[in-house]
């Protein structure tokens, strides 16, 4: 896979939105935020929120998939 897909994920045109790398193996590594993954042209290193991190080969990345957006808290509705 093109780290250059991974690239558009973090702040293309259409902004970013949050995803998962999926590797050869079957792993998932969530990337909730930008500043949860690097990526060169030869190593995507992903952290978690323990900062724990992963490094991966881009031969060995064979999809990026969709993370639901985290709900925030709930809007209280005025007059009630």
């Amino acid at each position: 896979m093109s780290v250059e897909w991974i690239r558009e994920m973090l702040g293309g045109r259409k902004g970013f939105r949050p995803f998962s790398v999926v590797t050869s193996s079957g792993g998932k590594y969530p990337v909730p935020h930008p500043e949860f993954i690097i990526v060169t042209p030869r190593l995507a290193i992903v952290a978690n929120e323990r900062g724990s991190i992963v490094r991966l080969k881009p031969l060995h990345i064979v999809g990026l998939e969709d993370l639901p957006p985290k709900k925030g808290p709930a809007k209280r509705r005025k007059g009630n």
